[in-house]
């Protein structure tokens, strides 16, 4: 039989697929650092999010049969593969600069002007309507919007000590913890930064902001991919990520271009979903009539081709517009377009316990 050593033993194990994700068990960092060989003797670790992890028995199994048919049915595997799942209140938390926080949602868009910013600050508040401890934070910095959309544009921002510590205190609207870079610079002024300063202005508003704790950390992340999306994934553990986009095709072609930078191997961050946003038009007065000024179903079809998740279709009413310049988010009213935003929190929570039931906890990216 041939000779046994680790890197062999990984490389039959890399033919195991995890079936909530499609990718291999080691890619996705489920097989321990502890593989014990001795003779013909095989053993080692798997590291499950959770204990209830459906897949449990058909992933041990499947990587005995792996070692026996890519290495040799002589290994003796059957039987010394471990289980492993980690505590999450006995897991260390130093480096983690939000300990308090569940989970932490990216909102992306490919490009501009689709709505992501609307699509983050109704989220952020339906899930706060529906009991939730919610926080937002507006990481577009060039461009910061949220201030507006919740009417908090003159709001002062203050520091109070935690712990010895100084921290900012968030702004709060409707239930939502809140924080922009647009609390700190004119509104009527340009941010003329450069990449540097825009990273580490963005920073201090997550690891020197006193978010305490929290369900849900939305993220409006700018549109596009920059530097910010870079020290967003490098200074947070994301947990996923929804892609906004409209039906229109320019703005398809960019969502998928989003979907493929978080599911790349250096960020490797779960796509939650995407959002069609705009998916129609309906006038206040007849709410039952669609039309499909921007075309029809794009985000749906995109969804299916690249096997996410269509987590909702907003469609466009004037009093999306109205609202979010008088600071009033649509999701306050009772609306074609509230209802449709509270549907999407309501997806949006089920996506997420999906994925920590499935997957991992997500790495933050480290760069050399």
């Amino acid at each position: 039989m041939t000779e046994l050593y680790p890197s062999l033993i990984l490389d039959a194990l890399r033919t195991v697929r995890y079936p909530g994700t499609g990718k291999d068990i080691v890619t996705m960092g489920m097989v321990e650092d502890d593989i014990r060989i001795d003779g013909n003797r095989v053993s080692f670790s798997l590291i499950f999010p959770k204990k209830t992890d459906p897949f449990i028995k058909s992933i041990v199994k499947a990587s005995e049969v792996a070692i026996n048919t890519y290495i040799s049915p002589e290994v003796e595997i059957k039987g010394n593969i471990a289980v492993k799942t980690p505590d999450p209140e006995a897991m260390p938390k130093a480096n983690e600069p939000l300990p308090g926080v569940k989970n932490i949602i990216g909102v992306s868009s490919g490009k501009g002007g689709v709505g992501k910013s609307t699509v983050a600050c109704n989220l952020a508040v339906a899930l706060a309507q529906q009991g939730y401890r919610v926080g937002l934070l507006d990481a577009d910095i060039f461009g910061p919007s949220i201030p507006k959309m919740l009417g908090i544009e003159d709001e002062q921002l203050y520091m109070e000590e935690v712990d010895g510590q100084k921290l900012i205190v968030p702004a709060e609207k409707y239930g939502v913890k809140v924080l922009s870079i647009g609390f700190v610079v004119s509104k009527d002024q340009a941010v003329l930064w450069r990449g540097a300063m825009a990273s580490n202005a963005l920073k201090q508003l997550i690891t020197e902001a006193n978010w305490g704790e929290l369900d849900y950390f939305i993220i409006d992340m700018p549109p596009g991919t920059s530097d910010i999306h870079l020290t967003l994934v490098q200074t947070l553990a994301i947990t996923g990520a929804i892609v906004v986009t409209t039906p229109q095709e320019v703005a398809l072609a960019d969502a998928r271009k989003g979907v493929s930078m978080f599911m790349g191997e250096h960020v490797n961050v779960p796509v939650l979903g995407i959002v069609e946003n705009m998916s129609w038009f309906t006038p206040a007065a007849h709410p039952d009539e669609k039309y499909y000024i921007f075309g029809r179903d794009g985000g749906k079809n995109l969804a299916q081709a690249l096997n996410v998740k269509l987590l909702g279709q907003i469609p466009l009413v004037a009093t999306i517009c109205k609202g979010g310049d008088d600071g009033v988010p649509v999701i306050l009213e009772n609306s074609v377009s509230g209802v449709a935003f509270m549907k999407l929190a309501t997806a949006v929570g089920e996506a997420v316990d999906e994925r920590n039931a499935t997957l991992p906890p997500t790495k933050r990216v480290i760069t050399h």
